[in-house]
């Protein structure tokens, strides 16, 4: 991984990472960008509400303390926003740049290197699994730890647009096809030689 500090995000022209489509590239069937971050908000806001409706009953010998952690739980979301990029990152071999727009809550990295299927899902799910899916998880094993249930079930509400990659990259990618993304636009494409480098 080469990481780097790609500044602040305005628009799509202020990505530093670019590449020419290869031949015979397909570009995956996606909405425009606006309408896919409406579907992600829409997506986490409900994925959060359920997650933490079943945090809400399981604790159910004492209520108060979902009450006294979510507060907590809210605020260390917030604080793994960078480490939930990073691990996106260190999926990456080449070039991976981060990009800022504080205003807009926006955090993101981007990077154009091919991958596949199974290298982007995992790519993709990574920090959803550390600071979403094994939290919750050790939630339903021990309700007493509270915390980490509604930590959980955030940090997953907030992966719905990983979500949404990891299900186009699943249903519209073929067998031993590779995946990129040029500018906000994914694509998938076959090696000429069937080659696929992971």
């Amino acid at each position: 991984m080469k990481f780097h500090y790609g500044g602040y995000y305005k628009n799509e022209e202020d990505l530093k990472s670019e590449r020419e489509n290869p031949k015979g590239a397909v570009p995956f069937k996606e909405p425009a960008q606006n309408v896919f971050a409406l579907v992600a908000n829409i997506g986490c806001f409900i994925l959060a509400a359920g997650l933490l409706a079943i945090v809400y009953i399981g604790v159910d010998s004492d209520r108060m303390l979902f009450f006294r952690n979510i507060g907590k739980a809210a605020l260390l979301s917030m604080f793994v926003l960078l480490p939930h990029e990073f691990l996106h990152a260190t999926c990456f071999k080449e070039d991976v740049y981060l990009y800022l727009n504080p205003a807009k809550f926006l955090i993101f990295v981007h990077g154009t290197e091919s991958m596949s299927k199974k290298r982007f899902i995992f790519m993709s799910l990574l920090p959803n699994i550390v600071f979403g899916l094994i939290p919750f998880i050790i939630f339903l094993i021990n309700k007493d730890m509270c915390f980490m249930g509604i930590f959980g079930a955030l940090n997953l509400g907030m992966g719905f647009g990983d979500f949404i990659n990891v299900f186009n990259a699943a249903t519209q990618m073929p067998k031993g096809s590779k995946t990129y993304l040029n500018g906000f636009h994914s694509y998938w494409y076959k090696d000429e030689g069937g080659r696929i480098n992971v």
